[in-house]
């Protein structure tokens, strides 16, 4: 190669590199972090509020009178998402949810663990500190897990809990630490196009087209909150659901079990293997919904409220016709490898 080529060549990769660094300053610039007071003025409504939990500033709604529901969102997501519920339940309810940490406007945690034993923590010390007694409880996904832990250990508080999609059932132990994936993970500090956020709610939903453009853009906002994204990269590569079949084993509450049954996620298969586990719950019950992905209170939240209304009106002398499923029989058979994943 003569000399000139050398150069040429020397001068276009020079080029490229140099267009990739001003790229990427231009991407970290886009995509930075927005400021916590630009996002709760943006988020936060007359029913927000903010309690300060073993020094982290928890944001949280406390909605209706009556008897109490907790509901505790999925992975990636924020209390915003619970609305249609919220808009149901509240007429007959007193309902408290909360963004859990590194999500929505509860950002990061000042120790900066976000173990599942961290969260459960957190979780407890909140239900005290906001005056939750007995009540119900429900959450999707890691919020489920989250749910479903709480009412294994606290039977006594717990009068009905409601999963959905909840998934977790790993049926084996996971590597503690995912360090081996941060560095991939860690480009999402700086950049963060808009549509990452639009491809996992897509891949959540049955019906992709049923997806509102103003639920990625707030999911796009709030993944951007000050230090939110490097909090939830260490709570995705620190995760470990434990042994949820003992926890589902231990559960004795009544419980009202949700399912899309085209969840690709926590796939529908596990809905079933559930039901067996339930064992020891003093009623379950099992309604799955056509068409309906992992992102179940995005893409049907409408839809599934009414099944969860009559379910914590049952007993209570206001039953309605809405739950009309069969109960799902509960000795079904439990897989060698339930191949499940949490969202």
């Amino acid at each position: 190669m003569g000399l000139w080529a050398l150069k040429l060549f020397g001068k276009i990769i020079g080029g490229v590199f140099a267009l990739l660094i001003v790229a990427f300053l231009a991407g970290t610039w886009v995509y930075r972090d927005i400021p916590r007071e630009v996002l709760e003025a943006k988020y936060a409504n007359e029913e927000s509020e903010f309690i300060e939990i073993d020094g982290v500033r928890i944001h949280y709604r406390d909605e209706g009178t009556g008897p109490a529901v907790l509901l505790i969102h999925a992975q990636f997501a924020s209390l915003i998402g619970w609305d249609s519920w919220v808009e149901e339940l509240k007429k007959t309810h007193r309902v408290v949810r909360f963004d859990l940490t590194s999500h929505g406007l509860t950002g990061t945690d000042p120790t900066d663990d976000y173990t599942m034993e961290r969260t459960m923590f957190l979780a407890e010390q909140f239900i005290d500190a906001v005056g939750l007694d007995t009540f119900s409880i429900a959450g999707t996904s890691v919020g489920g897990t989250v749910a479903m832990r709480y009412t294994a250990a606290n039977p006594e508080r717990i009068e009905k809990l409601i999963l959905l999609s909840p998934g977790a059932l790993e049926g084996r132990a996971q590597i503690a630490n995912r360090g081996d994936s941060a560095g991939a993970l860690n480009i999402l500090k700086y950049i963060l196009p808009r549509f990452i956020p639009e491809a996992l709610l897509k891949q959540g939903y049955g019906d992709p087209t049923r997806l509102d453009p103003a639920i990625v853009d707030r999911w796009h906002d709030l993944w951007r909150l000050e230090g939110q994204r490097a909090a939830e990269i260490k709570r995705l590569i620190t995760y470990v659901p434990g042994d949820i079949e003992s926890v589902v084993r231990a559960i004795k509450p009544p419980t009202l079990l949700l399912w899309g049954e085209e969840n690709h996620q926590a796939h529908f298969e596990q809905a079933p293997i559930f039901m067996g586990l339930l064992e020891n719950a003093e009623s379950s019950r099992l309604i799955s919904y056509p068409g309906v992905g992992h992102m179940a209170v995005q893409e049907a939240g409408a839809e599934i409220v009414p099944d969860v209304v009559a379910f914590l009106q049952e007993g209570t002398g206001a039953e309605s016709e809405a739950i009309n499923a069969p109960e799902m029989i509960k000795e079904a058979p439990m897989p060698d490898n339930p191949g499940a994943t949490e969202e």
